[in-house]
């Protein structure tokens, strides 16, 4: 295990993963779950403090998904199941060391930064971005 989470944090991190990713299927939900983790494990840059999933879901103005009705309803039995993976250190690449993703426009390429931060790689729709190397050493 990663981090310490309660049952109500996996199921709030399999919630978001669903918001952020359903369309992107299992590996995309898998990939926002490492970018969730990411951030509460490094203490660096706009996550520092943030413990827990909890602190890192409902930090302001970070994930859209948590205004959507996908985000409000009881996850499913594989929706927790890969919240799990993700919790107990699966990851998937190019949201192996990331701590932000968007999905630009249709038919539009990933910023090569977004936040200063180099991009890490394209999953479907979503970009995905690593901080630069030294700047959080906590998950290299």
């Amino acid at each position: 295990m990663l981090i310490n989470y309660s049952s109500k944090e996996l199921d709030l991190l399999a919630r978001i993963m669903r918001a952020e990713a359903l369309a992107e299927g299992n590996l995309g939900m898998l990939m926002v779950g490492n970018v969730v983790v990411n951030r509460a494990i490094a203490n660096c840059l706009t996550f520092k403090n943030l413990r827990s999933i909890t602190d890192v879901i409902y930090q302001p103005n970070q994930f859209v998904g948590t205004n959507s009705s996908l985000f409000q309803s009881t996850p499913t039995t594989l929706e927790k199941n890969l919240a799990k993976r993700v919790l107990n250190g699966e990851y998937y690449y190019p949201a192996t060391n990331a701590l932000w993703f968007y999905a630009p426009s249709s038919g539009q390429s990933c910023k090569s930064t977004w936040y200063d931060q180099p991009l890490a790689g394209r999953y479907k729709n979503h970009c995905f971005y690593k901080p630069n190397p030294g700047i959080c050493n906590e998950l290299y």
